[in-house]
């Protein structure tokens, strides 16, 4: 069934099969419907003759009706053929009925109708089949009902005959059949030896492999049968031969071909590659006989030998050029430099395919921007395959080509252009006439320009240059230099981009990085902050001051590299600088800032980013407090800190392992306290520093131990000594190092008092912070310091819990550049917060706060374990407060801001 044959007899075969069935579906639905019909006329006719012949009116008004009419209905039945002549008198009751036993019994039927006068049939579903049943009513001399007569048929008594002429239609169906399938059958064995059994697909493609073998082919083809005739040619055996448009069905001695060619072609014998001449072609003859598996006649192939030489030429030249092409895959690229990329090009066409090269780029092109276009003026980028006295412009010399120039014509039509011969080109020469001779004199004599390309943009233009006693370029080299050119175009393009981004990278980093230290009293700090050669990663650091003269040291590291990594580093810096703000412990900053990163992730995730969220980030927050020399830490995922004593010993601190930010454990954060000692250096740092793939993780802190151990040095020198020590040659992660030696306050620089929970207290710790001040020369802001503390103490005392302690700070910058800064520290045992709110001009107070706030350069309120801290700073520079001079205008201004001191 496969071949056309089997398919032609299969359709023919189904053809006949439908329309026998539909014949048949056809006689037999007919058959049915005459069968219906026959009843239905049937049992009326009946029912009517009986009703209307004579006596049956005064049978049904006799004293017994049934004796006179049962022997009538029951001659009447069998003459009709129905099943039954059944009278019934108008209140139902059976007069006559085929079964003695109904006779006498009450019927209830649809016999309204017949009752009224009018004859029906009905078809109907009884228990012996589907019946057809007809009423009739008997009328009486006066037109009036006086009984029903009804004759009930089944169909299936009269579709026995239906049944018996169907038996006839099968058996001619089933013969028709027989005769249409033989016939069929007959055709299809005849088709299917013509067609040898193929099948359609297998008919299609010997037919086009026909076409494809005879009319595409560079062999010459000719079938000749047993007579000498020329049967076939194709159209490369026209071309060899110069054959005449009617060669085929004549003698191939009519054909003007070579003696021997012809004699070949009319023999009987074989041919293996014999070699005729074919008037300036040498060809070379195959014949092979089509007996016994075809009619008697032979084939001929018949191929060029006269090319071979040259084919074997172009097939060499196509092999070095195709191997140069894949030696240009490999070796160009290799780096995301771009001039790196362009010195690749120059270097691996030289000599193979050029004696010299030279590769230009936009300007814009080597800064890793987009090239504006419109513009001939390039920077020669690469040289190769020239000595040292070359004549052409030296390397990094920004040229502007005329319009005359080759570079010029292929960068305004995007194609190459080829200059077999320099010395007849003009329009060369114009560039630089004497430059050009000197260029011809050294022997140089072709050139071929090609522009590079990359998605549509212009980046620059490659020469591939010729000299001595080199060939010429030709057209065809056209071709394979825009395919390399092309190539290289990709690679420099990758290389202009990722230095776009990586300059991008680095300058958004870099602005989100810390451009100065602020000033502090506590550490003296020096950082380093490299980024890796293969991308900006996302490292930072930052120094924080915080009330109380303490100083936040943060470094952090978000996995990965490139704009997104460097974006999210800005988001967590900026959460860490919101955070300290509020005086959170270390654990509890670093615990707010893993549910920001869990944030982060959900939202992107939301957001459909893929592959954009945090993929991993660590952080370690530590604050040193320089009145106690206490140091508070906390790490998530990061090394843990190095302290190096004053001795010169190094100390790596065991701070409480916790996972990196935004793993979602719901693990608690841990820190550790301890007091570090006066000059001890701090040193943090990313895992950048001391991972590295030549060495594992505990070579490298053993490695950063040796870099720290020694003589006293300052953070700047540490961080120089770390660095010459530790950077790998090729840094493949970032580096953030932050180094910090700890101070500690005078003693002399704190007063401290102990302050009973009654206002008449305030004023004698007014007067003892008044002999301080005069103490540390600060006799010129004795006022406002006595009025902050004065607002501070009684609102400690009038709403807040014992114990209290008032604390004055006496601190200057380590730089020295300010006058320093006069901290207050007004602590008690409860937890409420004051906040600033909007006091009425008619108010006697509420305005305390507000004068704090303005007395102050800031103030807050951080929590402790046994209460809270309400703290103020104020700046020691002329003007930094006003006088008391202006007290009255700060205290009656419309629209003052006072104080409320109740809890948040």
């Amino acid at each position: 069934m496969r071949s056309v044959a089997g398919q032609v007899f299969l359709l023919q075969l189904t053809v006949v099969v439908l329309l026998v069935a539909a014949a048949l579906v056809a006689l037999v639905v007919q058959a049915r419907r005459d069968s219906m019909t026959d009843a239905r006329d049937r049992t009326l006719a009946a029912a009517q003759a009986f009703a209307n012949s004579p006596g049956v009116v005064a049978a049904i008004n006799s004293p017994d009706p049934t004796a006179v009419l049962q022997p009538r209905a029951e001659a009447a039945r069998k003459a009709a053929g129905v099943d039954a002549i059944i009278v019934y008198r108008l209140d139902g009751i059976t007069l006559t009925h085929s079964d003695p036993n109904q006779i006498g019994k009450h019927v209830i039927g649809p016999y309204a109708e017949a009752a009224t006068g009018k004859a029906f049939t009905r078809t109907f579903q009884g228990s012996l089949g589907l019946s057809v049943i007809s009423a009739v009513p008997v009328r009486a001399d006066d037109g009036s009902v006086v009984a029903i007569v009804s004759a009930p048929v089944r169909v299936e008594k009269l579709q026995h005959g239906v049944d018996r002429q169907l038996r006839v239609l099968f058996g001619g169906a089933a013969g028709a059949l027989v005769i249409a399938a033989g016939g069929s059958a007959l055709v299809s064995r005849r088709l299917r030896r013509q067609t040898h059994g193929l099948g359609p697909v297998e008919m299609a493609r010997m037919y086009e492999h026909h076409d494809a073998v005879l009319h595409a082919v560079r062999e010459g083809v000719l079938i000749i049968n047993g007579d000498g005739l020329l049967l076939l040619a194709n159209d490369e055996a026209r071309r060899l031969l110069d054959l005449p448009a009617d060669a085929e069905r004549r003698h191939v001695t009519e054909l003007g071909l070579e003696e021997d060619l012809a004699e070949l072609l009319t023999s009987d014998r074989l041919a293996t590659d014999e070699v005729h001449l074919a008037g300036d072609r040498l060809l070379a003859a195959n014949k092979r006989l089509t007996a016994p598996r075809g009619p008697v006649g032979s084939v001929v192939t018949l191929r060029d030998t006269t090319e071979l030489q040259a084919l074997s030429v172009r097939a060499e030249r196509a092999r070095e050029r195709l191997r140069l092409l894949y030696d240009a895959g490999v070796r160009v690229g290799t780096t995301l430099d771009v001039k790196r990329t362009a010195e690749e090009l120059a270097e691996v066409t030289v000599p193979r395919f050029a004696d010299a090269v030279t590769v230009e780029l936009l300007d814009p092109v080597l800064h890793g921007e987009e090239s504006s276009g419109g513009t001939t003026e390039m920077r020669l980028t690469a040289v190769a395959g020239l000595d040292e006295d070359y004549p052409l412009h030296p390397v990094g010399e920004l040229i502007r080509f005329v319009a005359t120039h080759p570079v010029s014509a292929g960068m305004a039509d995007g194609r190459a252009v080829l200059v077999r011969d320099l010395s007849t080109f003009d329009g060369w020469r114009a560039q630089d006439p004497e430059g050009a001779q000197r260029i011809l004199d050294h022997g140089i004599h072709s050139l071929l320009v090609v522009p590079l390309r990359a998605r549509g943009v212009v980046l620059g233009s490659v020469e591939f240059w010729r000299a001595h006693a080199s060939s010429p370029f030709e057209g065809e080299d056209v071709s394979f230099a825009e395919e390399l050119a092309a190539r290289a175009a990709v690679c420099i393009d990758n290389a202009r981009r990722y230095t776009r981004e990586h300059t991008m990278a680095v300058t958004l980093q870099r602005s989100l990085l810390p451009r100065r230290l602020p000033e502090q009293s506590a550490l003296e700090v020096a950082y380093r902050y490299l980024p890796a050669k293969a991308g900006v990663g996302g490292d930072w650091f930052d120094v924080i001051p915080l009330s109380g003269s303490r100083v936040a040291l943060v470094v952090g590291d978000v996995v990965g590299h490139g704009l997104h990594a460097a974006a999210t580093m800005g988001r967590l810096r900026t959460a860490v600088h919101n955070f300290s703000g509020l005086d959170l412990p270390p654990e509890e900053l670093l615990g707010r800032l893993d549910e920001l990163v869990d944030q982060i992730d959900a939202d992107e995730a939301a957001a459909g980013d893929d592959g954009q969220g945090i993929a991993g980030a660590t952080c370690q927050y530590a604050v040193y407090d320089p009145t106690s020399g206490q140091l508070a830490i906390a790490t998530a995922g990061h090394p843990g800190p190095a302290v190096v004593h004053p001795d010169g010993t190094v100390n790596f601190l065991q701070v409480p392992v916790s996972p990196p930010l935004g793993l979602g454990t719901g693990l608690p954060i841990e820190s550790a306290e301890l007091t570090v000692p006066e000059g001890s250096r701090l040193v943090l740092y990313t895992d950048g520093l001391i991972e590295d793939r030549g060495r594992d993780l505990d070579a490298g802190l053993e490695a950063l131990r040796g870099a720290l151990t020694g003589p006293d040095r300052t953070p700047e020198a540490t961080c120089a000594a770390v660095l010459e020590a530790m950077l790998p040659a090729q840094p493949k992660d970032d580096i953030a190092l932050l180094v910090a030696r700890t101070r500690r306050l005078d003693p002399a620089q704190v007063a401290e008092w102990h302050v009973p929970r009654d206002p008449a207290a305030v004023a004698p710790v007014r007067a003892a912070c008044a002999r301080r001040l005069t103490e540390w020369g600060l006799e010129q802001i004795a006022f406002s310091a006595e009025l902050i503390l004065s607002e501070l103490i009684t609102n400690a005392i009038r709403y807040g819990a014992e114990p209290i302690t008032v604390r004055l700070l006496h601190t200057v910058p380590i730089s020295g550049s300010a006058a320093g800064t006069l901290i207050y520290e007004v602590s008690d045992g409860s937890s409420t917060s004051p906040r600033l709110r909007r006091a009425n001009v008619t108010d006697e107070g509420g305005r305390g706060l507000f004068l704090v706030a303005q007395f102050t350069e800031r103030w807050g309120t951080r929590y402790t374990p046994t209460g809270k801290v309400i703290w103020a700073e104020q700046p020691l520079h002329d003007g930094a407060t006003p006088g008391a001079e202006g007290l009255g205008e700060i205290l009656l201004g419309e629209g003052a801001w006072g104080m409320d001191d109740t809890a948040l």
